[in-house]
């Protein structure tokens, strides 16, 4: 049997985690999270983190292994991905990696470049341009410095937009000269792209704004008043940024109402799903698009039968 990864993308609520599972099961695999949003300790009803019941079975890796108040870059993910897949392999099982975060996809298949690492100083200067020019300055200077980049980046970022900024200024290069010169390198092992992509756009709306109602009555705005209360976490960390956090948030501080928290946690979640379809839609290397509203037992069998084509290390012809 070959050895190799299967990675299984797609956007929020079209039932990564619970295909996943069902793979790790028949397969003999165990699951590698791929999500920014799950390796936080503390927020699991907001982020739809798979439950205790859904995991039992089944080793998940790269949940619950940060405090809100850190941070987790790409290069970060690489690195343990490629450990934990070498561990996982090394016991004789197979390494599923499951989520919607494609920036880690693209950082474990493509490889990263060298870019420079941040240096205090220089973002302590850039904060202070943040707070007295605001953030559209920022991104208009990027567009000025390095176009194609602040092409790229959505004006509302403000981490990708400092550090574009950064590199321009540690380097005295655009971060996309630099990306140019040094594209990365890929996993050097052989991978399924597994990708749900949903044909009715509609009903994927439809179960976001579910899912969500169902984190209300789960509690999740108790598990976001927790973290508010701690008193050292802030909507500029990357971990409050999560759709749904930053908007409960807010109205908890009294800037929104609840109706209005609602409205626009549901839309914002939507956007992050539209986002991910784009990737996916734009995504460079060979990838199989499944369609997440099918019927279930359809959809697993038919993704069964892409790995067991790609696990005796047939070709699988990508759609």
């Amino acid at each position: 049997m070959r050895d190799g990864v299967i990675c299984l993308m797609g956007p929020t609520a079209c039932g990564k985690t619970w295909l996943g599972i069902e793979l790790a099961r028949r397969l003999g695999g165990e699951i590698i999270s791929t999500d920014s949003a799950l390796i936080y300790r503390g927020m699991d009803i907001g982020t739809a983190k798979p439950t205790a019941a859904e995991r039992q079975g089944i080793p998940h890796h790269l949940i619950d292994i940060l405090d809100p108040a850190d941070s987790y870059s790409a290069a970060d993910f690489r690195q343990d991905a490629l450990s934990l897949i070498s561990q996982i392999r090394s016991r004789g099982r197979l390494p599923i990696l499951v989520g919607g975060t494609m920036l880690y996809f693209r950082a474990l298949l493509e490889g990263i470049s060298s870019l420079p690492p941040s240096d205090p100083a220089v973002r302590e200067e850039l904060q202070q341009c943040l707070e007295q020019q605001g953030l559209e300055a920022l991104h208009r200077r990027l567009q000025q410095e390095d176009p194609v980049s602040a092409a790229r980046i959505r004006p509302q970022d403000t981490q990708r937009i400092l550090r574009a900024l950064e590199i321009r200024i540690i380097s005295g290069r655009t971060m996309t000269e630099l990306l140019s010169a040094d594209p990365g390198s890929g996993p050097g092992f052989p991978a399924l792209q597994l990708a749900l992509l949903p044909r009715d756009r509609e009903a994927l709306r439809q179960r976001i704004g579910q899912r969500f109602d169902r984190m209300l009555a789960d509690g999740f705005e108790a598990e976001v008043a927790r973290l508010r209360q701690r008193g050292d976490l802030s909507l500029d960390l990357p971990s409050m940024r999560c759709v749904g956090y930053r908007q409960c948030w807010q109205y908890l501080d009294g800037l929104l109402d609840r109706q209005e928290m609602i409205y626009r946690s549901k839309v914002a979640t939507c956007q992050l799903a539209k986002r991910q379809i784009t990737w996916i839609r734009g995504w460079k290397l060979p990838c199989s698009l499944l369609d997440p509203g099918e019927d279930p037992e359809a959809l697993l069998q038919q993704s069964l039968d892409l790995a067991a084509s790609f696990l005796e290390g047939e070709a699988v012809s990508p759609d």
